[in-house]
């Protein structure tokens, strides 16, 4: 059978969930023809680059134009003009993959990203091909571009992502609660007090972890600053070099900085706490490793209802400012009780074989054996 795991790559997380299906495919399912696709590699450069970029431009310098432009495309009131509009410019733009695909003719492709989604659900109701289609929804809430008539299942993070889409008008018996994918070795116990040892991290002080992806974007220097006095603070500055250089220059006591890391399973598994940005990927990682999150720089849209929806399971603090964000910190630094709590209720939402079940899920009646 002919698996193609597609994504696109605008934003990390639809890539990491991509690879992580890919891995779990690869090794348990060796016989089949596998491949993971970028759908943008096929699309012209200029498209291309606008889609890579662009995302990351709007929520760096045009916050609340990459708002206004979330919720407009998503309103039922006015999806008669987005939905064809987008659909038309993603068509005359990606024509490559459509070529690819017509060529390829896969079996199954699942898309962790709304674009390959849109263009081969176009493609299925032309009659032009007869790819069985899995999106896997990378986020707790929905935008309306993720629905697409002729998608055969969606994938979604928990059950009240689930009820959204249903409200939306997707049939339930088409909606599996699995979970977002993440990488293998966030699903898998860690020895803490060996890692403490290797990353010379005191095991007896509480530590609180501060990311917040890719961009290192947020308040991170004023968080260290406020909390390195009352316990271990780790900063996560990604690829914000002028941000990682200003904090090692401070040589600021119980606070150990790192630049881009791949190894952020294990600081986690370090951490009692997390100040993180609500990404569904991330979320994903965070809730598997257990650890108690506060959100900080939610990006409007997507990242806002991803706050909501994990509000509703009592997990997550949002702090309205720096003061509040310390005083929630001291207030799990010093209260076990909530801290243990919290990690009860994670422990009901956390899933920790979404691949295996998505892999279960979609190859049932064509797989080999090996799945």
């Amino acid at each position: 059978m002919k698996i193609f795991i597609v994504h696109a790559t605008a934003g990390s997380g639809h890539t990491k969930a991509a690879e992580a299906l890919f891995k779990y495919f690869k090794e348990h399912c060796p016989k089949e023809d596998l491949r993971l696709v970028d759908c943008l590699a096929f699309s012209g450069w200029m498209f291309r680059v606008s889609y890579r970029w662009g995302y990351s431009f709007l929520v760096r310098r045009a916050i609340k134009l990459w708002e206004i432009a979330f919720r407009v495309t998503d309103l039922k009131q006015l999806s008669f003009i987005t939905r064809p509009t987008a659909l038309a410019n993603n068509l005359s733009n990606t024509v490559g993959f459509t070529k690819f695909l017509l060529k390829e003719r896969p079996d199954l492709v699942i898309s962790t990203h709304f674009l390959p989604s849109e263009i081969i659900a176009f493609l299925k109701r032309q009659g032009l091909i007869k790819t069985r289609l899995a999106t896997v929804i990378t986020d707790f809430g929905v935008h309306r571009f993720w629905i697409s008539e002729k998608a055969d299942l969606y994938i979604v993070a928990c059950s009240k992502t689930k009820e959204l889409l249903i409200k939306s008008g997707v049939l339930e018996d088409s909606v599996l609660d699995l979970g977002i994918p993440v990488d293998e070795k966030y699903n898998r116990p860690h020895d803490r007090a060996a890692l403490c040892a290797k990353l010379n991290i005191d095991i007896n002080k509480f530590t609180v972890l501060v990311m917040t992806g890719s961009f290192g974007i947020g308040p991170l220097e004023q968080i260290a600053v406020m909390l390195h006095r009352d316990m271990q603070v780790l900063v996560v500055c990604a690829k914000n070099k002028q941000l990682f250089k200003r904090l090692r220059r401070k040589r600021l006591s119980n606070v150990k900085v790192f630049g881009f890391v791949d190894n952020a399973d294990e600081l986690m598994a370090v951490s009692d706490l997390i100040i993180t940005k609500p990404g569904g990927l991330s979320i994903s990682e965070v809730l598997n490793m257990e650890l108690a999150p506060i959100f900080i720089s939610a990006i409007p849209g997507q990242e806002e209802q991803n706050v909501k929806i994990l509000k509703d399971y009592g997990v997550g603090e949002v702090p309205k400012n720096l003061n509040q964000l310390k005083d929630l910190v001291l207030e799990y630094k010093n209260n076990a009780q909530k801290l243990s709590a919290v990690k009860v209720k994670i422990r009901l939402l956390k899933k920790l074989d979404t691949a295996k079940d998505i892999c279960n899920a979609v190859c049932k009646n064509s797989c080999r054996p090996a799945c």
